[in-house]
């Protein structure tokens, strides 16, 4: 009661809004209805006006409240005349058989809504409800909308009298639910592809971090639910959700919303999903807050006249608006240029916008007739664009729902004719119920060429138009389309869009950014801190060896064995094929080394030869001395094995040859020192072991040891011989071509047996080292193997700790320093004596000497 009693004051309230009903006594009168008579009668129910909120100051307690003539919601009422007027113009549907309409305004909530259906049932009186005090029923079926809750109010009554009914408002699955309405149909697609309309724009853009305003009720918890999991699979996140409730007086709920957490939000897109009614509320509420910098994406248009100026111009100017696509109805347009009061007096609504736009006044007596009218005017050239020229989306499915109407009509007669039911006019006056079997299945295509039908089972989904809403400079108010969606499009390919149509916000002068963390960049991935949303991310580099290419990767790829990371890593290089070459630095110090020592080797040998009469080559075995000398020439040589491209050969040849060879070397020291200990002992009386030194027997050593080297580099050899072998690891930028051993254990007891002979040898020159002897040796080879056992020892550790080329290298150069320990330390002194001391290499320098010897 307190509703109709400050709707009535509102109506008589004198305001200087344009659109007001407070100008003239006229100007405030209203009939019941705008009615047209027809043989038979479409009823419709739909809001003409809109309850508007003023902010008069900054205080929200200070509004002012005022009625105005909703003229986007009007063009349902031509729409419908319009297409009942084309029914009745087409002699293949209803021939002969004229369609007349009964328009009621409903306002803002239940009690009003009732009251008109009611009104429209009973008559103007109102005597008793059920009860008729017409002559005669015309009425056929009932136009509801454009909100789901006026037609669900409307549905609840005349579902008691199984009145078809048609709701042109947006698809409602509530609405949708035929054991509560079953006598309700809906003319709009489906919805169903909306969210995935909306996330697709939202990837489009990169958009990922939005905020939410839906309506509260059953279609906001559908949208939360259909948009949530769109959002799931797309790694969006919502950083805010406001329900708002649209229940009674939409305009009034909608002052719960908190504008301080939309105005501290850090997301820059807000979707705001609901009827008309909610957006509107939803916009006049936030006309006292200003909301700049943010882009609005919202699935209804609206129809606001505002008194603020920087309202809709700061707030909502480049906002994006999903609207069912649809063709053009030709005809509309002239349609719309050619509506006077003249040609449709009984439209009292028409009267009154002539009389607000175009600054007529009524006749003195008579409020049905206008004077001093600017001549020759139109709707279209009504103050800034209220009327569209074209069909939009509601009026578009008030058309579809008067020609379904049409359509059923003309069945249902077609089936009674063939029955022969009908005998006079009056037979065409008939229960509307009787209407419900041809309209449940109705199909039918429109005139503008588009497949219409009611049965909700095999309803499509509806393509959705992308408009662009442009209010710069104020007053502007066009609705730009700039985009399409089409959820029957090749995957990928749904969406088009002309960005460079698209106006933002202002002060926004490139493609707004929505996110919570800017986006991880080639070389990075995103990792997630505990405890924030999957889009609130920080960007780590790339673990080794890994890269990303893309942006907002959650893991990077590892590059392959033959490819390495940039510096950025971003991209995987292929690999470069090395070894330890002669061009490269390292081999070719190695191989000089080798010359150089193998040079010096050979020298000695040919001193030795050239002197081979002297004491100090004859001394200790100089056969032996030969074969020692002979065999570290080879072993200066064994390095090149090493440096080079690897082929099969060389990989056998490296370890057996190596192998090999320094097990000649070492028995020979071995022998050598032997000899020492054999020459000494002969020398004492009563000895019986001079016939080992006389019939050579430490000669057999090397022979001996040399065999038993070679029979397990055989073994070796015939189960796992050594093998060509890339390593991909050791350098980042190369793949380097090395020998694999084959069998480690083979390796190790190659060199293990190598070692146990540098270890006798070791042992007995060291237990010799101070025999008394002219020319002993003992001290030199007690030293040569001590430099050769501290290399190999020392290999070892060094050999396991580096890999690729610095492996190989490290060997070469422990069978270099070994060798030429051993060269050094026993033959150095000799050549000293024997090429700067040669005196003392002499028969008479041995008796100075020993007489030197006895005398001190």
């Amino acid at each position: 009661m307190m509703l109709v009693l400050l709707f009535m004051f509102l109506v008589l309230q004198y305001s200087t809004n344009v659109y007001s009903f407070d100008r003239s006594y006229c100007a405030s009168r209203t009939k019941p209805s705008v009615y047209k008579d027809g043989e038979m009668v479409v009823a419709a129910f739909f809001p003409l006006f809109t309850i508007v909120l003023d902010f008069m100051s900054e205080e929200p307690s200070n509004m002012s409240y005022y009625v105005q003539l909703n003229s986007k919601n009007y063009q349902l009422v031509l729409a419908m005349v319009f297409a009942i007027e084309e029914i009745n113009q087409n002699p293949h549907l209803l021939p002969n058989v004229s369609l007349g309409y009964d328009i009621y305004n409903v306002l803002f909530n239940e009690w009003w809504t009732l009251d008109r259906c009611i009104t429209w049932q009973s008559g103007p009186k109102k005597y008793v409800p059920n009860y008729t005090c017409r002559r005669e029923m015309k009425y056929v079926a009932v136009l509801t909308g454009v909100s789901s809750i006026i037609s669900s109010h409307i549905a609840t009554l005349l579902g008691l009298y199984k009145y078809p009914q048609l709701a042109i408002g947006s698809f409602d699955l509530h609405l949708n639910n035929h054991d509560q309405f079953p006598d309700l149909y809906q003319t709009a697609s489906k919805d169903m592809s909306l969210a995935n309309g909306i996330v697709s724009l939202l990837n489009y853009f990169h958009w990922n971090w939005v905020g939410l305003i839906v309506s509260e009720g059953q279609k906001g918890v559908e949208i939360i639910a259909d948009l949530g999991a769109e959002m799931d699979k797309n790694r969006i996140c919502v950083e805010f959700v406001e329900m708002l409730p649209v229940s009674k007086v939409s305009f009034l709920a909608n002052i719960q919303l908190n504008p301080t957490r939309l105005l501290k939000s850090s997301a820059n897109v807000i979707i705001a999903y609901g009827d008309s009614d909610f957006l509107r509320g939803l916009l006049f509420y936030l006309k006292h807050s200003l909301v700049t910098m943010k882009v609005w994406i919202m699935n209804s248009e609206w129809d606001i006249f505002l008194h603020s100026k920087h309202f809709i111009l700061q707030s909502f100017h480049g906002s994006l608006i999903f609207t069912h696509h649809h063709k053009e109805i030709s005809g509309f347009r002239n349609f719309i240029q050619s509506v006077h009061p003249s040609k449709y007096p009984e439209d009292f609504y028409l009267t009154r916008f002539w009389f607000y736009f175009f600054n007529c006044s009524f006749a003195d007596d008579d409020c049905n007739t206008l004077e001093n009218c600017a001549p020759n005017v139109s709707l279209h050239e009504s103050p800034k664009n209220s009327f569209d020229m074209v069909m939009t989306e509601y009026p578009y499915n008030t058309y579809n729902a008067v020609y379904a109407v049409a359509h059923s009509l003309h069945e249902m007669l077609l089936h009674q004719v063939e029955e022969k039911q009908i005998r006079k006019s009056q037979d065409l006056i008939f229960p509307a119920w009787q209407l419900h079997p041809f309209l449940k299945n109705m199909q039918f295509t429109n005139p503008a060429g588009e497949q219409v039908n009611l049965d909700d089972k095999i309803k499509l989904n509806a393509d959705y138009d992308i408009l662009n809403y442009w209010n710069f400079p104020e007053g502007l108010g066009l609705k730009v389309k700039v985009g399409r969606f089409s959820p029957y499009g090749p995957r990928g390919q749904q969406l088009s869009l002309s960005e460079d149509m698209i106006e933002w916000a202002t002060e926004i002068t490139e493609t707004p950014q929505s996110v919570c963390s800017e986006s991880c960049g080639p070389g990075y991935r995103k990792s997630l801190p505990e405890g924030k949303a999957a889009c609130c991310f920080v960007c780590t580099p790339c673990p080794e060896n890994e890269i990303s290419n893309e942006t907002d990767v959650d893991q990077c790829m590892k590059c392959l064995d033959h490819q390495y990371v940039n510096t950025e890593r971003n991209h995987c290089l292929q690999k470069s094929m090395t070894f330890l070459d002669y061009d490269d630095p390292l081999g070719i110090g190695l191989s000089c080394m080798a010359l150089c020592f193998s040079a010096l080797s050979a020298l000695v040998l040919g001193i030795f030869v050239k002197k081979q009469d002297t004491p100090i080559v004859k001394a200790n075995n100089r056969t032996l001395s030969y074969i020692l000398l002979l065999t570290l020439h080879f072993c200066f040589l064994c390095p090149f094995l090493f440096i080079g491209h690897p082929n099969t050969a060389t990989c056998i040849l490296q370890q057996t040859t190596f192998g090999v060879l320094f097990t000649v070397a070492v028995s020979t020291v071995l022998a050598k020192t032997i000899t020492v200990v054999l020459a000494y002992k002969v020398t004492a009386p009563g000895r019986r072991i001079r016939w080992l030194l006389v019939t050579r027997a430490p000669n057999f050593i090397v022979p001996i040891c040399t065999l038993i080297q070679i029979v397990l580099c055989g073994v070796w050899l015939g189960n796992s011989p050594p093998f060509v072998d890339t390593d991909a690891h050791s350098e980042q930028e190369h793949i380097i071509f090395l020998c694999n051993n084959g069998s480690v254990t083979a390796f190790y007891c190659m060199l293990g047996y190598l070692g146990a002979l540098a270890l006798g040898s070791f042992t007995v020159a060291f237990l010799a080292r101070n025999l008394p002897d002219t020319f002993n040796e003992a001290k030199f080879l007690t030293f040569s193997m001590l430099v050769f056992c501290s290399v190999w020892v020392t290999f070892l550790p060094v050999y396991h700790s580096t890999k690729g080329k610095v492996m190989v290298a490290v060997e070469v150069f422990s069978i270099l320093a070994s060798s030429a320990g051993l060269l050094g330390c026993i033959f150095a002194p000799k050549c000293y004596i024997i090429l700067l001391r040669p005196q003392r290499n002499s028969i008479q320098g041995l008796r100075d000497k020993i007489h030197c010897r006895y005398k001190s």
